[in-house]
């Protein structure tokens, strides 16, 4: 299995073998669309956010050194003295943590005589505290600004290093599809949105971005140098640069999705840790759908935004007529002509045109013979 992946890579990058990425740009930018209307749409059915308690504020409980760490028990101590649900996590082996809304300080006290009597601990293994939302309301605050930092110097770094606003923006508009996608996916799950949730948001941002310079890299290399090939137009160039680097993208996915995945499965889902339930979500959502943007959002979209520029509109048309003049049908990827029936051929070579003749003066002839163009 190992030896046909790598030969398919290889198929790849020569251009043997290619996916018509940009080619079916439209399929992919509607999908895009209505996944960003469908994850807009999702907190709003939902009744918004599971927001934690560093959001809303509330009473918190933390039972330490306890053999017994069944959540029910925590859920039941609650619900018997305040009617409330609680939200019940084990963040380490012998701790549990017991979250609910504000309580009295009568229902504190007798929530804390509960928790000793159903877990078997003494007063001084289970501790009390009470958090407002201004913590949260603040980390709020650094997130956005973070973000707007992050976005402003990110967008003027490609700008400079690619030396154009266009792949910046496409970049850009990308990153927004990555953040809404995962945002609407973390509404739909009803996880509970917490500060290590938005380190795991701002984490992707980070890693969508790293795929996205790899790609567009080798998308700046192929077209470099366009007009001094005729064989393949500026879209053809860029769907084969989207191919030879869909290898490293799978790769460089599947790396960070196997360490993230045993952290959100295993250490969350079985053995119960949901401390990191909240970041690890965020980050296997992101990774999976960071990966698929710059594939199918930001790489198609690059080249939708140069297709009209002067140059590559005159390119294109030349290309296109000379393949047309040669009775070439299309080109793969690596440069392969096809006539009509899909089968291989090659690139006549175009007729040399007829010497010009132009009358002078005293009735003598001058003739010009104009060279062939070559391609």
């Amino acid at each position: 299995m190992a030896a046909n992946f790598a030969k398919a890579g290889n198929q790849l990058y020569t251009g043997e073998r290619a996916y018509p990425f940009i080619q079916r740009s439209n399929l992919w930018f509607i999908l895009a669309a209505v996944l960003i209307l469908a994850s807009i749409a999702v907190p709003f059915f939902r009744g918004g956010f599971n927001l934690g308690i560093e959001f809303t504020g509330g009473s918190e409980f933390t039972v330490s050194q306890s053999e017994n760490t069944d959540i029910a028990v925590g859920q039941d101590a609650v619900e018997e003295v305040s009617g409330q649900e609680a939200t019940v996590t084990n963040v380490a082996p012998g701790t549990v943590r017991v979250q609910t809304e504000e309580l009295s300080d009568t229902e504190t006290l007798e929530v804390a005589e509960a928790l000793q009597e159903g877990y078997g601990v003494s007063a001084e293994q289970v501790s009390s505290t009470f958090i407002g939302p201004v913590w949260g309301e603040q980390i709020s605050e650094q997130m956005l600004l973070g973000l707007i930092i992050f976005v402003v110097l990110v967008a003027l770094y490609m700008a400079f290093y690619f030396r154009t606003w266009t792949m910046s923006i496409a970049a850009m508009l990308g990153l927004g599809f990555v953040v809404i996608v995962t945002v609407g996916i973390y509404a739909a799950t009803g996880f509970e949105v917490t500060p290590s949730a938005i380190i795991g948001f701002l984490t992707i941002l980070s890693y969508a971005l790293y795929d996205t310079m790899v790609v567009f890299d080798k998308i700046r290399e192929n077209v470099d140098g366009l007009r001094s090939q005729l064989d393949q137009t500026f879209t053809e160039r860029v769907n084969l640069a989207v191919n030879q680097t869909l290898v490293r993208s799978i790769n460089t996915s599947v790396v960070g999705i196997l360490p993230v995945g045993s952290i959100l499965f295993i250490g969350s889902l079985l053995l119960g840790a949901g401390t990191l339930r909240d970041i690890s979500l965020s980050l296997f959502v992101g990774i999976i759908v960071g990966t698929l943007a710059t594939i199918f959002i930001q790489a198609p979209l690059y080249a939708r935004m140069r297709r009209n520029d002067a140059e590559i509109k005159s390119h294109t048309t030349e290309v296109l007529t000379l393949r047309e003049q040669r009775g070439v049908h299309a080109v793969t990827s690596s440069g392969m002509a096809l006539d009509a029936a899909g089968q291989p051929t090659v690139f006549p070579p175009l007729p040399e045109p007829e010497p010009e003749v132009e009358m002078e003066d005293d009735d003598e002839y001058q003739v010009i013979i104009q060279a062939p163009h070559e391609h």
